[in-house]
């Protein structure tokens, strides 16, 4: 969690490059005036450029100033993009990404004077609705929201549906009241504003968006807990696993527990929660809507992940039936994030942990492990996470999820495959458009999509079987 800074909303429009030229990033490579546009907006509005620093007009070029490739190197670091204070494609990819309209800061640490409420129970209220969603699913988005916080901590919200309120959520367009318009679709989503008097602690919510329960859209739910730690007094997380983090997660909708990151920072505002969190967070398996993250064979386990609870069940016909659970610190101590994707190698005996743009090698359960960079295998660096990941060993190829794509590495090269990324539904027919998880067992590949589990035959190139996913657990 970075420092827990005094957030005040960017005052006025911005100021961006007048002047139709192309801008140069480096000696080699120009960039178009609109990216110049964009950079420099960004830089103002989410990393204080002063307003003098500008691009400067020169031979029919624009040239940036020691200040801008300062606050452009400052950006990079945050978000573990490569130094360079030029706008190379990564970082423009980085800047294009929608995210949170609450600047971000350099370090982290906790200020004497950092904004808290000073009463454990805090009061809010919807002033606004959103006419994509129905009242109850807002609500209901807003309740679980909340309840991500009051589990890791003493906090206990309660609505009010008149007079004043701690924490006010709404929507609305553009200029709203409060010096920081919205930008329409895409950019910022939301913001919200630290505790405090007055707009203190309020969130509001872009309503050029378009706000989803679901998958489709932006979740109101995923946006909504980011920006409710920052009316509880959080700033910006460096780590991609962390609800903090400030671009939005397109799987975001699916994390419901808060990163070792996101808990550090709000305990050492309010404290532990005075209950068992440990026992409130366990998913239940068998609920109808159940999906899972991710899942891999670790040694002779098929290993199931949700939010930070695992299970194994073992692939020895003697013992088939037996299933162990508990939480992934238990099993992989190395790992305290929210896994978003797994795959093995039986051949090497490893299994590869993914959470956000991390990953583990880990070879057995309960046993330390060592960690990479994703972009080692050669995502760009607007992938911020993969959703799936499944080795077929008789290729020597890993395939990776993330969206409604799909990537080929070859394992033995340690290269992406060429004509990759490739859509997930022209070449995995009777697979739906998006994968939450993946594992290989006795021939075939065990796609795990929502609440279905499909056995699907990689040589026939079809889907062989559909069970419930929860199926697996023994539900």
């Amino acid at each position: 969690m970075e420092s827990l800074w005094l957030w005040i909303p960017v005052l006025g429009s911005l100021m961006f490059v007048e002047n139709s030229w192309t801008l140069a990033t480096d000696r080699d490579r120009q960039l178009r005036t609109e990216d110049a546009v964009l950079a420099e907006g960004y830089l103002r509005r989410f990393y204080n450029l002063n307003p003098r620093s500008r691009y400067r007009v020169s031979a029919r070029r624009i040239r940036s100033t020691s200040a801008v490739e300062e606050k452009v190197r400052e950006m990079q670091n945050f978000f573990g993009l490569r130094q360079t204070g030029h706008l190379d494609p990564h970082t423009l990819d980085v800047m294009r990404e929608p995210r949170c309209g609450v600047p971000d800061v350099e370090n982290f640490s906790f200020y004497p004077e950092r904004p808290k409420w000073r009463n454990h129970t805090i009061t809010y209220m919807v002033a606004k609705y959103t006419p994509d969603m129905k009242r109850e699913d807002v609500e209901k988005s807003f309740r679980s929201a909340l309840k991500m916080w009051s589990d890791a901590t003493p906090l206990r919200f309660i609505r009010v549906n008149h007079g004043k309120a701690d924490i006010v959520f709404s929507f609305a367009r553009r200029a709203h009241r409060d010096f920081s318009p919205f930008d329409g679709p895409g950019g910022v989503l939301a913001h919200a504003f630290q505790p405090g008097d007055g707009i203190g602690g309020d969130v509001h919510f872009d309503e050029d968006e378009t706000w989803t329960a679901g998958r489709q859209g932006y979740s109101l739910f995923a946006v909504a807990t980011h920006e409710l730690g920052h009316s509880l007094g959080l700033t910006h997380s460096m780590d991609p696993s962390a609800i903090m983090y400030p671009n939005y997660r397109h799987r975001s909708s699916t994390q419901y527990s808060l990163s070792k990151d996101d808990e550090l920072g709000i305990q050492t505002l309010y404290g532990k929660a005075t209950t068992n969190v440990e026992t409130k967070q366990v998913p239940k398996k068998c609920d109808p809507n159940f999906s899972f993250d991710a899942a891999a064979m670790i040694g002779n386990d098929i290993v199931f992940f949700k939010s930070r609870y695992m299970w194994m069940r073992t692939t020895r016909a003697t013992y088939w039936n037996r299933l162990r659970d508990g939480h992934s610190s238990t099993y992989l101590p190395s790992i305290s994030s929210h896994v978003d994707a797994a795959y093995d190698i039986p051949a090497k005996g490893v299994a590869y942990i993914f959470t956000g743009h991390k990953y583990w090698v880990v070879q057995q359960l309960k046993t330390k492990s060592r960690t990479g960079s994703i972009y080692e295998y050669g995502f760009a660096s607007r992938i911020r996470q993969v959703d799936a990941a499944v080795h077929i060993g008789e290729y020597g190829k890993t395939v990776f999820f993330t969206g409604e794509f799909y990537y080929r590495f070859d394992e033995r090269k340690r290269q992406m495959d060429p004509g990759f990324p490739r859509l997930i539904q022209t070449d995995w027919p009777g697979i739906p458009r998006r994968v939450d998880a993946a594992f290989k067992l006795q021939g075939s590949i065990f796609v795990l999509s929502g609440t279905k589990s499909y056995q699907y035959d990689f040589r026939q190139n079809r889907v062989v079987n559909i069970i419930s996913a929860n199926s697996w657990l023994g539900c």
